[in-house]
């Protein structure tokens, strides 16, 4: 069965250091004289207690780790941290959000959805924005693997935690120790981050602004200081950078380390996900920049902008506006979701199914012509030189299988709960692949989803989740053979 005492002192490490994390927001609130300051110190010493106590029940564990509990640890630690997460919304009486409310907006942050229901941003202190905002930035990467980066020696079984945590079909190595890697992989994180806030700052933007909204673009999650996302500041520059930062992002972070830290830029233009991913976001921003001239009447530059913008930013799954996509043609809400279906590269920021797994698709499908005319052919998938094995295009196929079940069954509930069928099926697909928009009239890409009933709520809190671990992980608990002694 699972390892009960290494498991409560992972889980015991990782409130400790939310609790830590939650330090900077108390900060903020205090220099600003926030009526959050009761919120975060409650939050900082319920979550220490926590914590405190988890680490005591462990204190005796073990460093072996089965595949089981690293699964466990890795789908528990994400509820965990948005339960105790969520605390700074509930006390205090500062945002007035219910349970359902709170735990919501906490997953969706975590998760980088960037989903609200917070009808006015505005209105909140600096101290609950920058906790929003650092939310996504934590969970950009992934809760543990953020923890494995900087305190290595407080998560046993690291390997193991990360196979069920990170994204993607096919793993990147850089070193033989996982931790270096994650070090590596989070500066990489950090730089952007601090370019992104950089290049905000040169564009004129505050630096309470520029530092949540480079941390929401890096993470590609969407969370805003404001009601109009970055279109309040009617700044084309500002839009211009923030479609770069959230660009790079949907890249394969391992890629980029070393492709640009070890001057190797031939290996980005190489690399057979990042093309297909260069190929859907620059065909599908031409297609709507057209549509935006023909039918919108928009000039070119402003059509090239918010085309580019709103494409990266369904595509990264980052959820960010600059125009409202609502009033575009419904031709262009085809085109985006597909976007949202696909998403960035593996090992990134970003939600959706990954690049990845759409050139693995393709060639695959590729194959099947090919084997109609050759029957006796040996046709391989090759992915960057390297023969995909046949249990990965099981997998593929079982992934998108369940994805699809997944988004029908849930589509189905949403409409059956008297949500139009546009807003259900693009709810769904905006919680399971992470995007946060959605497109319909009840609630368009501008809008908060407060008017969903409660059940929604709970059913796209556990969308985030599932599609945030990519599925198989999360569902592999609710299996019998999971539960088994002799499994």
């Amino acid at each position: 069965m699972l390892n009960r005492k290494l498991i409560c002192k992972i889980f015991g490490s990782l409130l400790l250091l939310e609790a830590m994390l939650m330090t900077p927001a108390l900060a903020i609130a205090i220099v600003n004289k926030g009526n959050d300051m009761l919120s975060f110190t409650v939050a900082i010493l319920v979550t220490s207690a926590a914590g405190g106590m988890l680490r005591q029940a462990g204190r005796h564990s073990d460093s072996s780790m089965s595949r089981r509990d690293a699964y466990f640890v890795v789908t528990v630690s994400w509820i965990l941290f948005s339960l105790f997460g969520m605390i700074p919304f509930l006390v205090g009486n500062v945002t007035q959000l219910s349970f359902t409310d709170a735990f919501f907006e906490t997953m969706s942050g975590f998760t980088t959805t960037g989903a609200t229901i917070i009808d006015d941003v505005e209105v909140l202190p600096k101290g609950l924005l920058f906790w929003r905002s650092l939310t996504q930035w934590i969970g950009g990467l992934g809760i543990v693997y953020f923890t494995i980066a900087i305190l290595p020696s407080l998560v046993g079984g690291s390997v193991r935690i990360f196979s069920a945590e990170a994204t993607g079909p096919i793993r990147s190595k850089l070193h033989p120790r996982l931790s270096t890697s994650a070090k590596w992989i989070w500066m990489v994180y950090f730089i952007l981050t601090l370019a992104c806030f950089l290049s905000y700052m040169g564009c004129g933007m505050g630096w309470f602004d520029a530092v949540n909204y480079s941390m929401t673009s890096t993470a590609t999650g969407g969370f805003a200081t404001t009601n109009g996302s970055i279109a309040t500041f009617h700044s084309p520059a500002e839009e211009y950078v923030c479609t770069l930062f959230c660009f790079l992002s949907g890249v394969n972070f391992t890629l980029l380390y070393c492709s640009v830290a070890k001057l190797k830029v031939r290996d980005l233009l190489r690399n057979e996900e990042f093309r297909f991913y260069v190929i859907l976001v620059s065909t599908i921003s031409a297609i709507i920049m057209y549509e935006l001239m023909s039918v919108n009447g928009y000039d070119f530059e402003k059509a090239f902008r918010c085309s580019i913008f709103q494409v990266v930013s369904f595509t990264t799954t980052t959820g960010l506006f600059n125009d409202d996509a609502g009033t575009w043609p419904h031709v262009t809400w085809v085109l985006l979701a597909v976007c949202m279906f696909f998403g960035g590269c593996s090992g990134s920021t970003s939600g959706g199914i990954k690049s990845i797994r759409g050139v693995m698709l393709f060639k695959t499908v590729r194959n099947e012509f090919r084997q109609i005319l050759h029957p006796n052919a040996v046709l391989p998938v090759k992915i960057g030189g390297s023969n995909v094995p046949q249990s990965k295009r099981v997998t593929l196929l079982a992934f998108l299988s369940l994805y699809m079940m997944l988004a029908f069954l849930c589509s189905f509930v949403m409409v059956a709960s008297g949500i139009d069928n546009t807003n259900a099926i693009t709810i769904t697909l905006s919680c399971l692949g992470n995007v946060g928009p959605t497109l319909g009239l009840e609630i368009g890409p501008t809008m908060s989803w407060s008017q969903l009933p409660d059940f929604a709520k709970w059913l796209c809190a556990f969308l985030m989740l599932v599609g945030r671990l990519e599925i198989i992980s999360v569902l592999v608990i609710f299996t019998k053979e999971y539960w088994r002694d002799n499994s």
